[in-house]
């Protein structure tokens, strides 16, 4: 089958359609099949543009392959498979079929070929996502979702801003490297870095996020900013502005990964954090940090979804998730516990895990780059995510005070889905070399010599050592982390509110002024033109008086001079 004119997201749309029309095994058997068919198309698509459409003056580009482009596809559509095995026992089929179509707009993005196929399928990543969150069913999901739109349609804006100035600019709508020189360029990398969760607008991640189903945030968890780091690589490759960017990202996500209770809203800072690498390796621009980019986006969708669905499983059972009433699950979860673990030592980049052979390959671009300054953030920052997501999630789900809770572990499909991922992340530690040949660019690159791994295993344990001394004040309360949100829904209300009672003062003020007035001229009108209100003479106003002829004379000469006067000058 060939994809000239048709991507292979729309085999996902279909099935999107198909699972809101039948019911039952047939539509278990559409959610289980349709990624895998989906999966064999992505490696069909040949290198280079398959075919143009002429659309308005520009030729429009629908499928465009490359190396690049089928790794991303490849895992999106594998996330696919085990997120629909993890969640269709007990989703609803409106937030599968939203699911399915925000994979295949990510999946579209991937083979996008020219900017205006591009943003089509971006936007429709962005209102099926904004479902997903609305599945919710609370108040805080259909509140975050809001937020989440409103977002995600700005970004869009800036985007589409961005790439009509481009394409005025060159008359090209190619999706080609470019650099952030003029408005048009920064608008396209600013629409991109709102989807990468790039402070300061990165909390709309962890305000929609948590507020999912225990299903969706596993979705969420994978398309959004990873379709974004890709659209970097694409776009922005080299462009220097990218790993400050990145390196904030990476700090950033870590504070507030330790300051968080929530466990999910933990997971969720900690993917700002790891984009945040990803973003650096796109700043760095060399074969050998896009190649890292691109494998490190692959684990991360692998591990962090493995994370959430161990978290959304633990909420599934217990109906809660706040660390704070959370421990002991060890006990009756066994499964969710090791596969928790296993997402959490990937995450952490532990020796033999997926996270290590890909997050390293980042590290040695900086030091091959001479960007010693990068190379060692990057490593304080491996060592906070251990203490974040590697040692705090575990540690206080699974392991810290037992909390009374014996639930049950996770249903078969959870499991299952949760086996695979945590296989896969083994997998591709212990084989790293699975994952580098399907890479952009040919790879010379050993991850495994025994100074780095002492290395990394001495950064790990000190981490851990650092955690539990400073055990006391990991404990997390019931207290509210600010973010930058803070801004347009705390700071932004207040303001409008005081603004207007500064103005309705004002207006109260205005209102006095002209009531005074009124009633000055009131007084004036009664004293110079009112009528008399008795038969005395002296009670009559100015203009109502009985005037003597003499003095009637002068006030007609005096108007007369005066008109004479005006007349002349």
């Amino acid at each position: 089958m060939g994809f000239e004119f048709f991507s292979p997201a729309f085999i996902l749309l279909i099935a999107a359609v198909l699972i809101c029309l039948v019911k039952g095994h047939a539509r278990t058997t559409i959610i289980l099949i349709a990624p895998m068919i989906t999966l064999l198309a992505i490696w069909q698509v040949p290198d280079g543009v398959q075919s143009t459409v002429n659309f308005l003056s520009y030729s429009i580009e629908p499928v465009e392959g490359s190396p690049l482009r089928r790794l991303f596809a490849a895992i999106f559509s594998i996330m696919v498979f085990v997120g629909g095995l993890f969640s269709f026992r007990i989703a609803r089929w409106y937030e599968l079929a939203a699911a399915f179509t925000y994979a295949a707009g990510a999946i579209g993005v991937c083979f996008a070929g020219d900017l205006i196929t591009m943003f089509v399928y971006w936007e429709l990543m962005a209102i099926f996502s904004t479902i997903v969150v609305w599945c919710g069913g609370t108040p805080g999901s259909r509140a975050a979702g809001m937020r989440y739109a409103i977002m995600h349609f700005l970004g869009g804006v800036i985007l589409n801003v961005g790439i009509v100035g481009v394409v005025l600019g060159t008359g090209s709508i190619q999706i080609q490297p470019m650099l952030a020189t003029d408005f048009s360029t920064w608008m396209i990398l600013i629409g991109i870095l709102i989807n990468a969760a790039a402070p300061p607008v990165s909390a709309w991640l962890a305000d929609a996020y948590p507020e999912a189903t225990p299903t969706g945030s596993v979705f969420l968890s994978a398309f959004t900013t990873k379709t974004a780091v890709l659209a970097l690589i694409l776009l922005f490759p080299g462009e220097s502005v990218l790993i400050g960017i990145g390196l904030f990202m990476v700090m950033y996500g870590i504070i507030f990964a330790l300051l968080e209770n929530d466990v999910r809203r933990i997971l969720s800072y900690s993917v700002v954090n790891q984009v945040g690498f990803m973003v650096v390796a796109v700043g760095i621009g060399t074969e050998m940090a896009l190649n890292g980019a691109a494998a490190h986006a692959f684990a991360h969708i692998i591990y962090k979804a493995l994370l959430f669905m161990s978290a959304g499983v633990v909420i599934y059972r217990t109906g809660k998730n706040k660390c704070i009433e959370l421990g002991g699950l060890f006990r009756t979860m066994p499964l969710t516990c090791v596969c928790g673990i296993i997402g959490a030592l990937a995450i952490s980049s532990f020796p033999l895990t997926s996270g290590f052979t890909t997050k390293s390959m980042i590290s040695q671009a900086a030091i091959d780059g001479n960007l010693v300054w990068v190379y060692m953030a990057l490593t304080a920052a491996s060592a906070g995510v251990f203490l974040h997501a590697g040692i705090k999630f575990p540690w206080f789900v699974f392991f810290q005070k037992d909390s009374g809770l014996r639930p049950k572990d996770a249903p078969w499909n959870m499991g299952l889905a949760m086996i695979i991922f945590a296989s896969m992340c083994i997998l591709l530690g212990v084989f790293p070399e699975l994952l580098y040949a399907l890479l952009p660019y040919p790879v010379d690159y050993q991850p495994y010599s025994i100074g780095k791994v002492l290395f990394y295993l001495q950064l790990l344990l000190f981490s851990g050592l650092a955690f539990f001394v400073l055990l006391p004040l990991m404990k997390r309360t019931m207290t509210i982390s600010l973010d930058t949100d803070w801004l347009w829904r705390r700071a932004g209300f207040s303001l409008v509110k005081l603004i207007e009672r500064a103005l309705s003062s004002l207006g109260e003020i205005v209102t006095q002024q002209q009531n005074r007035l009124q009633e000055l001229l009131q007084r004036m009108a009664v004293r110079y033109l009112g009528q008399p209100h008795t038969a005395d003479s002296q009670e009559r106003s100015v203009f109502a008086r009985s005037w003597r002829v003499g003095t009637t004379v002068l006030w007609i000469a005096g108007l007369l001079s005066a008109y004479v006067l005006l007349y002349y000058f």
